[in-house]
């Protein structure tokens, strides 16, 4: 992902609040899903939200379709390890063997500028359109970033899925990300009421937290200067190592 504007060095919401909370929703049966799309805003997105959504639909012979909006470029600014465009290179490696861990097809890329991609969100929208409108339906899930999750790329992402399956007539679920670090699950702004989860078996986890391991980019310092710090550190991780995964419907 693009370098998150979230205080890092603040641990933020314990895990283990956001598990009960998750514990808390209806159920979401994969059953009724024929087809599923995941759209990221960037690579490692898809599978920090729908890791397991993807590699358990796979289990079941659904077809799935990852799109991975820009490259990720920007998630060390200041990097004494990276370029731009050598970290854009081995983020694309990266979610390619990931895909390969939950049993995807590589992600179809799209190429937007990493954090900017709210400039272009209607050309973003279209873009997607022409990607659901090959898959239409109400039998299609669209999974994507949360609307108001805290980061203005995951936002603009969210906000032109979500017209695109209005477009399309896709089920539209959208994951949190950030909103584990910023946000508690008593929080106004947090949709509980359209909140489901998903239970996830123990093979699914394990293959899920497989294919997090593929984003050393993200989870490993590159350098000890101050600029190379992983963006995905163990207290980040650990909301994403559960039983389950949770989706605003």
């Amino acid at each position: 992902m693009a370098q998150p504007l979230i205080d890092l060095d603040d641990e933020g919401t314990p895990a283990h609040l956001w598990t009960a909370w998750g514990a808390e929703h209806r159920a979401l049966e994969i059953e009724s899903c024929q087809r599923l799309v995941v759209v990221a805003p960037h690579p490692d997105d898809e599978i920090l939200g729908a890791g397991g959504l993807i590699a358990l639909a796979r289990s079941n012979d659904i077809p799935v379709t990852v799109v991975i909006v820009t490259d990720g470029e920007g998630a060390y600014p200041g990097s004494a390890s990276y370029t731009p465009r050598a970290l854009a290179s081995l983020r694309i490696e990266e979610s390619r063997r990931a895909a390969r861990v939950v049993g995807a097809q590589a992600p179809t890329r799209l190429g937007f500028p990493d954090g900017a991609v709210g400039s272009r969100e209607d050309e973003l929208t279209s873009a997607l359109r022409g990607v659901l409108f090959r898959e239409t339906g109400p039998d299609v899930w669209c999974a994507t970033t949360w609307r108001n999750d805290g980061h203005p790329d995951h936002e603009a992402v969210g906000r032109a899925t979500a017209a695109a399956c209005t477009s399309s007539g896709a089920t539209l679920l959208e994951f949190p990300v950030w909103m584990f670090q910023w946000a508690h699950p008593d929080d106004s702004v947090v949709p509980s009421d359209r909140a489901r989860t998903l239970a996830l078996p123990a093979k699914i986890v394990r293959t899920k937290l497989a294919a997090i391991d593929e984003y050393s980019s993200q989870t490993i310092a590159a350098s000890t200067h101050p600029a190379d710090r992983p963006i995905l550190p163990p207290h980040v991780l650990e909301r994403f190592a559960g039983r389950s995964e949770t989706f605003f419907v």
